[in-house]
């Protein structure tokens, strides 16, 4: 018995980092540029930021970034769906960045640095909506509704419906919202996870790799540790 107490003592530790969150999530998204209308926005485009936290590199080829408006569905239509093409790889400690939507006419808005995937037909809300990141399409799903295992991370901002627990903050065109700790907090909780920044800086495959990246244990690796140890 007591051996017993032992192991499930030492599988709630383990666990609890390599399950708690998923090592691959939304990093930064910023709603404020594109359309031509966005003459006082820091980008001329929107985009959204991921950022893998594990010490493995991750296949997303054909996994979705879905945008849906605040009250509305994911992937509502084509037009708010981004397709990872096929084989795409993020390295460990890697972000990659995809800008999104209709580039701002303004010359005097800087484009995204150096996308590494973009669309020019998802324009996301500059003050309330909602991104996921999906491992599978779930196009025009109500909250709630997607499909069994698919998605991955999800972050509803200012009076966007689904959050994770708790909306992160309301955006306009100079701010967005910024996972915390270079993107490694991930407490499942859009408003402890995210702070809204003035100006914020995307990041892109070529940028510098998080150095407090917490190379996340694999599933495999944390219960072969567990189980050495029960022998």
């Amino acid at each position: 018995m007591k051996r017993i107490a032992t192991l499930l003592a030492l599988l709630a530790v383990c666990a609890a980092p390599a399950f708690a969150a998923n090592s691959v999530r939304i990093s930064q998204i910023y709603g404020g540029g594109g359309g031509g209308v966005s003459t006082a926005a820091t980008w001329a485009q929107d985009y959204v930021e991921i950022y893998n936290n594990s010490n493995v590199p991750v296949n997303i080829g054909s996994w979705t970034i879905e945008y849906g408006s605040a009250a509305g569905n994911w992937g509502s239509s084509a037009a708010n769906i981004f397709t990872f093409p096929v084989n795409t790889t993020i390295q460990p400690c890697q972000y990659l960045l995809v800008a999104l939507g209709t580039a701002s006419l303004n010359p005097a808005v800087p484009p995204v640095p150096s996308p590494d995937f973009s669309n020019t037909t998802t324009n996301m809300s500059a003050t309330s909506g909602k991104v996921a990141l999906f491992n599978a399409a779930n196009s025009n799903l109500a909250c709630g509704a997607e499909l069994a295992g698919t998605l991955v991370d999800k972050v509803s901002y200012g009076a966007g419906n689904c959050p994770e627990v708790t909306n992160a903050g309301g955006l306009t065109t100079t701010t967005g919202d910024v996972r915390n700790n270079a993107g490694v907090t991930d407490t499942d909780n859009n408003l402890n996870d995210f702070t809204v920044t003035n100006n914020p800086v995307p990041r892109n495959s070529q940028s510098p790799r998080n150095p407090n990246c917490q190379l996340t244990p694999t599933k495999s690796s944390t219960w072969g540790n567990v189980k050495q140890i029960y022998r």
